[in-house]
């Protein structure tokens, strides 16, 4: 198969993206005025806790296997080298561009964590269905993805509310900072009298009785206080019940047999699962789209160094870097040698930033107007990258 044709392979999936992100920008214009804040909100919550845990729970019952288990060892160690690597780069960055301070957290965040939620949901079914791929089913790479994807979507529906609740106790804290200064000077500076009164040995020095635990009861406060200190709502949102699900399902011959199938007998919650999955990729793509815009109405002003750096560290160094640590382990035999996982594994290294590091800059405040700024620009050249990038991983696999 020659190059060209698996450059026009490639640019299928990724002209789908760029149609879809350009029909929610225009929804989120003042002129259509149909995706604005609030319905982006809104959107965000059904794909939350409905359209994405039905199609996370009908891929994997599908797809879910001893065999594909076996093969997923890799993906988090991949996930983790991409991240490193993304930070050193970034940490380089910072340094040649002397970006702000308040804007070097941005920069480490875009070359490290990449988006490896929203495009693969597009890039790998789309691939899988066209003729000229080289690779097979599309519900083999959901197995590979969704160890990924459904936390990725589940912090990008929370952070922004946990930020506006950490604002505005800031903000409550710094208006009795003032009072409380004097009540606390007046209580550091002790009496005469009192003073005689104080002992000369701290009281945690004395042994007491009172201090005296059994081990028995330590290891119940200690798994007391775990269990406070867990935010069960977080752990078991509705994607990782989802998971779950889709585990028990797929690894149960009787109940897959009963679901799954033309024959099943209740084939037909199968079939609504999926029917509700499906809303899911064009919404997350209209939900980009729309947060997309805010970087063309921003008013705030990046170095053109730091954008340009930015785009070296994406879309030249980490997937050259990507390339050459998946194809090592491939030859050192760590990597089964598939060629939709190992595509998978090349392409997470050649994707643009995540979406939710503009949600992350809504939690602290900073750098807001430069991240939607850095992403438009990101996100413009992502369309030629992620295209040329995945024709040649292609390649290299045909």
């Amino acid at each position: 198969m020659g190059l060209l044709e698996l450059f026009i392979t490639a640019c299928v999936p990724v002209l789908n993206m760029l149609l879809v992100t350009g029909v929610g920008s225009f929804l989120a214009t003042d002129f259509a005025g149909i995706l604005n804040k609030d319905a982006r909100k809104y959107l965000n919550n059904i794909v939350f806790y409905v359209f994405n845990p039905s199609l996370v729970a009908t891929y994997l019952a599908q797809t879910i296997t001893l065999e594909s288990l076996a093969k997923l060892w890799f993906m988090p160690v991949n996930i983790l080298l991409a991240c490193t690597f993304g930070l050193i780069l970034g940490w380089i960055v910072v340094h040649i561009t002397r970006a702000p301070a308040r804007l070097r957290g941005l920069i480490l965040g875009c070359c490290s964590a990449g988006n490896w939620g929203n495009i693969f949901l597009i890039i790998i079914p789309a691939l899988c269905k066209e003729k000229g791929s080289p690779f097979g089913a599309p519900d083999l790479g959901a197995v590979f993805l969704w160890t990924v994807a459904y936390n990725i979507m589940r912090a990008t529906s929370k952070v922004a509310d946990e930020g506006n609740a950490r604002t505005n106790d800031t903000k409550v804290s710094n208006s009795g900072s003032s009072t409380g200064t004097a009540s606390e000077e007046n209580l550091s500076i002790p009496n005469d009298n009192n003073q005689c009164t104080l002992p000369l040995i701290s009281n945690s020095s004395v042994p007491s009785s009172k201090t005296k635990v059994t081990l028995s009861e330590r290891a119940k406060r200690f798994v007391s206080s775990m269990f406070r200190a867990i935010d069960f709502k977080k752990i078991f949102a509705p994607s990782t019940i989802a998971v779950i699900i889709g585990f028990i399902i797929g690894g149960t011959p009787l109940i897959r047999n009963a679901i799954i199938g033309e024959n099943a007998p209740l084939r037909v919650i199968h079939e609504s699962a999926d029917l509700i999955g499906g809303g899911a990729i064009p919404s997350v793509t209209l939900i980009m789209g729309g947060n997309l815009l805010n970087g063309l109405r921003g008013e705030a002003s990046v170095q053109p160094s730091v954008i340009a750096s930015v785009i070296v560290v994406r879309y030249i160094l980490l997937p050259s870097l990507g390339t050459v640590l998946v194809k090592s382990a491939v030859r050192l035999g760590l990597i089964h040698p598939d060629p939709l996982y190992q595509f998978i594994l090349l392409l997470q290294y050649a994707v643009p930033p995540a979406m939710n590091i503009g949600t992350i800059t809504q939690l602290f405040g900073v750098g807001e107007s430069e991240c939607s700024v850095i992403f438009v620009w990101v996100y413009a050249l992502a369309s030629v990258a992620v295209t040329v990038w995945s024709a040649f991983f292609m390649w290299t696999l045909s």
